[in-house]
């Protein structure tokens, strides 16, 4: 690896035949995207929010050709926004606009922003041109990439969506700056879920680059990012439509999901993931199926960068029903992404409830 006040930029690609598109990872690549982005539709429709606009939406409508027409639709901050009414809002201003079939969408923001803004380009115009420029790590190495787009419905988390995949992604490191501690540690939550689910080695890396990444060095942050967006890409492109093997991503969501549905104002997404991850693999422990020298690497790991490795107290009758709403459930049976050592997670199905909140009640506290 080079010095960690430098990082080259990589390309990566996710292959899915017509549909492949290319991931660029680096420094400073927002006023290039002209050249990353050489086809881009004369009618763009940039969607973001006040928080990230404030940043990088100067450089980004500055690195626009002259000749394109460009509006910027704002949505609020935070994951309410992603609902029917601010779907309805952006429909509103494209037809306003006059934004025909050959116009583009472009997300510049986190998660919220990416997912409705997919869900807008899959379904206006029964589709258009779509591009993200992610800017926080959890968007990077996780919603960003993979085409899963969605909006919420106040009966569950991204229960209205479409499988929709973007002409490209620009992942600019640069734009982890501005992240509080505790949104850049929710990244690394995704980012370590990666190492588990996949690959030991990365895990491993992980274990020894603590340092580096959580103080944002650039080099450390490109190969970070890399490897979580080639092992998605890789997952992606053999199971598009989340059949098989792309499930595996999905580890600690269903645990994490509950937690995020119930606690919404206190929990983000990245944390309740972790929680989530440490009470998936403390079922397999419990069933000697997932070693104790595992477990607590997993545990020690994600506590390097101050994440929670517990749930908040919540009666077993909620557990069950937001976790019976999860998309994965086949015939009332949940299915659970469990990690058997690192490197290494199965989806299976799971019957025995009992087991199942045995765990969640070993790895649950009182809110402080």
């Amino acid at each position: 690896m080079q010095a960690d006040n430098q990082a080259s930029t990589k390309h990566i690609q996710v292959g899915l035949a017509e549909r492949s598109y290319p991931i660029y990872i680096g420094q400073q690549l927002l006023p290039q995207l002209a050249t990353l982005l050489p086809s881009l539709s004369q009618q763009i429709c940039i969607i973001t929010n006040a928080t990230v606009a404030e940043h990088y939406l100067a450089t980004v409508q500055a690195a626009l050709p002259a000749e394109c027409t460009v509006i910027v639709h704002y949505l609020e901050d935070g994951e309410h926004a992603k609902s029917l009414t601010s779907y309805g809002a952006v429909m509103d201003a494209l037809i306003d606009a006059n934004f025909n079939r050959d116009c583009a969408i472009l997300a510049l923001g986190g998660g919220v922003v990416g997912d409705l803004a997919g869900f807008v380009a899959a379904t206006y115009q029964r589709g258009v041109d779509f591009y993200q420029i992610p800017t926080t790590l959890l968007a990077q190495v996780d919603s960003s990439v993979g085409g899963k787009t969605a909006i919420n419905h106040p009966g569950g988390k991204n229960l209205i969506g479409a499988f929709y995949q973007p002409k490209a992604v620009v992942i600019s490191i640069d734009c982890l700056n501005t992240l509080t501690p505790r949104d850049f540690a929710c990244g690394v939550a995704e980012v370590i879920k990666y190492g588990i689910i996949h690959d030991a080695a990365f895990f491993a890396w992980l274990e020894q680059n603590q340092a580096s990444l959580a103080a944002r060095a650039p080099a450390a942050l490109v190969h970070a990012i890399s490897r979580a967006c080639e092992i998605k890409a890789e997952m992606v492109a053999a199971d598009e439509r989340e059949q098989g093997v792309r499930a595996l991503l999905n580890l600690g969501h269903t645990f994490g999901h509950a937690i995020e549905a119930e606690c919404y104002e206190d929990w983000r997404h990245g944390e309740a993931v972790a929680a989530g991850t440490v009470i998936a693999a403390h079922f397999m422990q419990q069933a000697n199926e997932l070693s104790a020298a595992d477990y607590q690497r997993i545990e020690q790991l994600l506590q390097a960068f101050e994440l929670p490795v517990r749930a908040p107290l919540l009666a077993e009758s909620r557990w069950q029903q937001r976790m019976q709403r999860d998309k994965k459930v086949q015939a009332g049976q949940l299915r659970l992404v469990l990690p058997t050592r690192i490197g290494h997670a199965e989806l299976r199905k799971v019957s025995d409830w009992p087991a199942v909140w045995a765990a969640i009640a070993a790895l649950s506290e009182t809110p402080q």
